[in-house]
């Protein structure tokens, strides 16, 4: 994505799985690896360094193991606005292809543009 942030925080995963953490609030390791052409097992690695490292936190919901930064942790929140930083500088092409996927459903009886009557 972007070679001066991959090298600034390790590597190409790093960057990308906190990227997508600080776009959508939270992330589990299957829908990161899915959006970001990465094999499960590298994201799955990374998001346990980054949780051993007490910058991100997990919890359960149901069978899927969540993550997201760690409020009580002052480099998570500092590196969170570097990383919101860097998303608003992001091409737009870069934005759209990793970080604007719907994430909630349309709410029942929405219509799908105003043409429709």
């Amino acid at each position: 994505m972007i070679p001066a942030l991959d090298a600034v925080l390790g590597n190409r995963t790093a960057a990308v799985v906190l990227l997508f953490i600080e776009n959508y609030g939270s992330g589990y390791s299957r829908e990161i690896s899915r959006t970001c052409d990465i094999p499960l097992s590298v994201v799955q690695d990374q998001l346990k360094k980054l949780e051993a490292a007490g910058v991100l936190i997990s919890r359960t919901v149901g069978r899927t193991r969540v993550f997201e930064f760690n409020p009580r942790n002052p480099t998570a929140g500092r590196l969170r606005q570097f990383l919101s930083a860097e998303l608003a500088a992001l091409p737009n092409s870069v934005l759209q292809r990793y970080f604007r996927e719907r994430r909630r459903p349309r709410r029942t009886g929405k219509r799908l543009s105003r043409i429709d009557s």
